[in-house]
């Protein structure tokens, strides 16, 4: 396959910035489009917000940043809800793939902020299809796993009928309507990608597995939600990239939904089992689960792994074990202290 020109809208991202890198190592030629808006610096800077950890996520952030510039990877400081700054920003890079990562990523902050999710995930997911659609050979959107809703069973397909709970899981699902329509209407070329329970380095969206591992560093209890048998299928950023790199560099991905995770489920026991194996004297807190949560478990994987080669290579102890390791080996007084002073 050979180099394309791809555009990564809101790839200063957690998933954006870890993407750009592998795609640019393999001789892609990116550009990011973001607004440094969410989960980003501009947020982490805001007076009004009342963040924690904010001084650490300020140096993972920086961090994104400073390996962006490194590697050459050109950042446009762009808000994608202005359709009109988007669409000129697109038309200068002239991308073949366009990758649209710009949203809001946690489904509890939705659901307390509705209209902001709205403004943040489908307006631009609006803006970046109109102006892809003359364009653009390929369009990638990122859903999500809380599209399905309560998993009837243990294990999920692409053609498993989705009943999303929630503002979250219903804009995502919106939005894979509006792609699909796209198609149907332009002609325009695109995949879905449903991720779930991701972790990996340099991550502040402050999903469980981020949340365990900061409190542990801490010194702090874990909370978990329910009984701790609450099934997710965790899947590290690094088995993420390479489904997306199987996605852009195969035919076979068009006009196709994809299930991009580890592809086996572990409950939040198991999870808290890990934590406390590296950090013995951890306490586990138990609260009632929120009625949003719906009950999940696996996403097959095999329609990705039979149609474009996708091959995950890191279960919970392998990933984890990882993520564990980086945070305790972050260099830098000031992310160190901030782990110190995790709440």
């Amino acid at each position: 396959m050979g180099k394309k020109k791809i555009a990564l809208i809101g790839g200063a991202g957690f998933i954006g910035h870890n993407l750009a890198l592998e795609l640019s190592e393999l001789g892609h030629d990116v550009s990011i489009i973001d607004g440094l808006n969410v989960n980003n610096l501009l947020y982490l800077h805001s007076s009004s917000q009342e963040i924690l950890n904010r001084d650490m996520y300020v140096d993972f952030v920086n961090q994104r940043l400073d390996l962006l510039r490194k590697n050459d990877i050109p950042l446009y400081v762009h808000d994608a809800r202005d359709y009109h700054k988007l669409s000129m920003q697109l038309g200068e890079i002239k991308p073949d793939v366009v990758v649209l990562l710009a949203a809001v990523a946690h489904a509890n902050r939705s659901n307390k902020d509705p209209y902001a999710t709205f403004d943040h995930s489908l307006r631009t997911l609006e803006n970046a299809l109109d102006a892809s659609r003359d364009m653009v050979d390929h369009f990638i959107y990122f859903s999500s796993s809380m599209v399905y809703g309560h998993f009837a069973s243990g294990t999920v397909t692409e053609d498993t009928p989705c009943d999303p709970l929630g503002v979250y899981g219903c804009l995502k699902f919106s939005g894979e309507k509006m792609v699909k329509a796209y198609h149907q209407a332009f002609d325009l070329s695109y995949s879905i990608i449903r991720p779930s329970a991701l972790y990996g380095e340099r991550c502040i969206s402050r999903r469980v597995g981020q949340i365990f591992v900061e409190n542990a560093i801490a010194g702090k209890e874990i909370t978990v939600s329910g009984d701790g048998s609450d099934r997710l299928d965790f899947t590290y950023i690094k088995d993420l990239v390479q489904g997306v790199r199987c996605i852009i560099e195969s035919d076979k991905s068009r006009n196709e939904v994809f299930n991009l995770t580890y592809g086996k489920s572990r409950s939040i026991s198991e999870l808290a089992d890990i934590i406390k194996a590296n950090f013995p004297d951890i306490k586990v807190n138990y609260v009632p689960k929120d009625n949003l949560t719906p009950d999940r478990g696996t996403l097959s994987v095999e329609k990705a792994k039979t149609l474009i080669g996708y091959d995950p290579q890191y279960p919970l102890e392998r990933g984890f074990a990882d993520y564990i390791n980086w945070y305790k080996s972050m260099k830098g007084e000031g992310a160190k202290a901030a782990v110190a002073g995790a709440v």
